[in-house]
């Protein structure tokens, strides 16, 4: 078929990158059961879920949907690397603490910093958090050790030195605690993406050619759509997971629909570095391919993402050829009642996830029925206009694709 506009769909594969997350992709399965069921009750149409039908392969789960009275089988599958994220904050606090150094210095000398804070403040606070945070823990942890230094002085003046035994413990207290906090694992995010200062490590990319496979072999089956959804840092491995696939020539000319839904981006936290060259690469390619269809969907209440950046053009990846993404917003503030928006609103981890939850008001942005409805995403919104308040202007540094 490979026709995006084709409204004939009954057959979809859905495979979602998550972002940069440690935990069991069971989640995403829990998240689309409950918010799935909740956007069917208010928009009235049926959604269920069943175990994977096919034992193999990446987890994932089966839907069943009713969606303007036709019938919508969807095979979902989450492309994993959480064990390669899990690896990565096994550092201890001391080793944390370096990576605060090291990654600070990438980011302000190489001056991705100061651009980046020319697109969207949420994204940067952001990543500044963990830095002020985990600095506010070591001072606490040295304020806790001067008091019993000076009350040790009164003894002996050389005992107030034992004061500091009390740095590490204190350190590895908030480090248990950052379940609550999120410095930590912030920092082990950062840390991650500015390790090769934009480029991939090895077990990354080797992880993503095993992606392309699985995505290439959905192209080759009877569906009617292949749908890659990625959120967070999963948009950019997407992007080029996507890049790969077309540029090998693995994408049948009379297949299925391939569709690339990009949600909560933040490609310029890498694309800003100096060695992104690869991901630069294939941000121009994707963006100009007929190949796919490619919306990208953020939103100004979601302070983790660069809400409405276009990420080839930010990037200065921006050619005379350029068709995508389409970039629209959300919009949190009008498509969440007044209630549930003030729920919501300082929840910011939460609402980085909101793209993939119900809408209690909803406009044309419906995450289920884009993944179990009986429309292609490039059929759904093929007369949408991008929103007149992205930013489309190169702001990048280093736009090198050599």
């Amino acid at each position: 078929m490979n026709d995006s506009t084709s409204h004939k769909i009954r057959v979809r594969r859905v495979f979602y990158i998550p972002g940069y997350d440690p935990i069991h992709p069971r989640r995403y399965r829990e998240l689309y059961r409950s918010e799935g069921a909740m956007q069917a009750e208010i928009s009235d149409y049926s959604i269920d879920l069943s175990p994977k039908t096919e034992k193999t392969g990446p987890y994932g789960w089966h839907v069943e949907a009713r969606i303007d009275g036709q019938p919508v089988t969807a095979d979902f599958e989450v492309l994993v690397w959480s064990d390669i994220v899990r690896d990565s904050m096994e550092n201890g606090v001391l080793a944390t603490y370096l990576q605060l150094l090291r990654t600070a210095w990438i980011y302000i000398t190489s001056g991705a910093l100061r651009r980046l804070m020319r697109l969207r403040k949420g994204p940067v606070i952001a990543a500044l958090y963990p830095i002020f945070f985990l600095l506010a823990q070591l001072m606490i942890a040295l304020m806790i050790a001067y008091g019993i230094g000076r009350v040790l002085a009164f003894a002996h003046p050389w005992l107030a030195w034992l004061g500091l035994g009390v740095v590490p413990p204190v350190l590895e207290w908030f480090r248990k605690k950052d379940g609550k906090f999120f410095a930590y694992y912030l920092m082990h995010d950062y840390a991650y993406s500015a390790r090769f200062k934009g480029a991939n490590p090895p077990e990354l990319e080797g992880r993503m050619a095993e992606f392309s496979d699985l995505i290439a072999a959905a192209l080759a089956s009877d569906v009617d759509e292949v749908l890659v959804v990625g959120h967070s840092s999963g948009a950019h491995l997407a992007v080029s997971v996507l890049a790969d696939l077309i540029r090998d020539g693995r994408v049948p000319e009379n297949g299925p629909a391939l569709s690339f839904l990009s949600l909560g981006q933040v490609v310029p936290m890498v694309s800003f570095l100096p060695n992104a060259t690869r991901l630069r690469v294939d941000l121009r390619y994707l963006s100009q391919r007929t190949e796919l269809s490619w919306v990208d969907v953020t939103a100004p209440g979601d302070g983790c993402a660069f809400a409405l950046c276009d990420p080839v053009t930010v990037s200065g990846q921006e050619t005379t050829e350029k068709r995508w993404p389409l970039v629209f917003s959300a919009a949190f503030t009008q498509t969440l009642s007044e209630a549930r928006w003030k729920e919501l609103r300082w929840r910011f981890f939460r609402l980085h996830f909101q793209y993939m939850c119900a809408f209690d008001r909803p406009k044309d942005y419906d995450y289920f029925q884009i993944t179990a409805g009986p429309m292609t995403l490039g059929a759904r919104y093929k007369d949408r206009v991008p929103s007149m308040s992205r930013i489309d202007v190169s702001v990048s540094k280093y736009t090198s694709v050599n």
